[in-house]
C-alpha cells in the first residue's frame, strides 16, 4: 500500500535519499481510481528501492499548489528532493515502472 503523504511527512519522504513516486489524486476523480491500484502495486514491488506515496489534493491543496498540480492524476517523480519526471493522466503501470526504474 502506498504511503499517505501529508504536510507532516511530505518533505521528509521526498528528501529520504531514495527515489520517490508521488501520486496526486482525489476520491471523486475517475482516472485516479484507475491509477490508484497500479500505484499500490508499485509500492509493493519497489518497497526496497523507492518510496511510493499518494497525496489527496483535496486535503493537501498546499502541496499540490507548490508543485503546480492542476490536473489529476498527476504523478511526480522525485530524486534528492527535486522533481525529475512527471506523468499526467491515466497511464499504464509499465510506463510508471519505467520512469521509476530510471531513478533507482
Amino acid at each position: 500500500m502506498a504511503l499517505e503523504l501529508t504536510a507532516a511527512n511530505f518533505e521528509e519522504t521526498i528528501n529520504s535519499g531514495k527515489p520517490v513516486l508521488v501520486d496526486f489524486w482525489a476520491a471523486w476523480c475517475g482516472p485516479c481510481r484507475m491509477v490508484g491500484p497500479l500505484v499500490d502495486e508499485l509500492s509493493t514491488e519497489y518497497a526496497e528501492t523507492a518510496h511510493v506515496g499518494k497525496v489527496d489534493v483535496d486535503s493537501n491543496q498546499d502541496i499540490a499548489a507548490k508543485y503546480g498540480v492542476r490536473n489529476i492524476p498527476t504523478i511526480l517523480f522525485f530524486k534528492n528532493g527535486e522533481v525529475v519526471d512527471k506523468s499526467v493522466g491515466a497511464v499504464p503501470k509499465a510506463q510508471l515502472a519505467e520512469k521509476l526504474d530510471a531513478l533507482v
